[in-house]
């Protein structure tokens, strides 16, 4: 990989890996307000649910910011993803108009977010400039 490339790659996992570590920052700051926003949705201890997410986010999140396993935080974010996705995002069951696009624009960007987790599975280990051997 040159130079160019490196610095690339490193920007992006700097990127990817500091918008996933907000939303976990984000889930244990506003864990109520997002709780009960879950709760709304039908999420069974819904609490707990959004603290368990946000561990997700964070230990997915800093897996590729550092490169360490990032299989791993590849696939921890991939669960919710999918989840999250499905679970609170199914905008083809809500009826409001104004909230049935907000819920499509969650959606459809968290199948973006999996489909570049899904193409990083396939770059070769260990990443450059990472933590991780695999």
């Amino acid at each position: 990989m040159d130079n160019t490339h490196l610095y690339l790659f490193v920007a992006g996992r700097i990127i990817v890996g500091g918008y996933f570590l907000m939303g976990a920052f984000n889930h244990f700051v506003g864990l109520k307000m997002i709780a009960g926003y879950a709760k709304s949705k039908g999420t069974p201890m819904a609490e707990v649910a959004v603290g368990g997410t946000g561990l997700l986010l964070l230990l997915g999140g800093a897996s590729l910011l550092l490169g360490y396993h990032p299989t791993i935080g590849a696939i921890l974010l991939v669960i919710f993803l999918l989840g999250v996705s499905f679970g609170i995002h199914n905008f083809w069951a809500v009826q409001d108009p104004m909230a049935k696009m907000a819920e499509r624009i969650n959606f459809t960007k968290n199948m973006a977010l999996l489909g570049f987790l899904l193409m990083t599975l396939a770059i070769p280990r260990p990443w450059p400039m990472s933590l991780g051997n695999w």
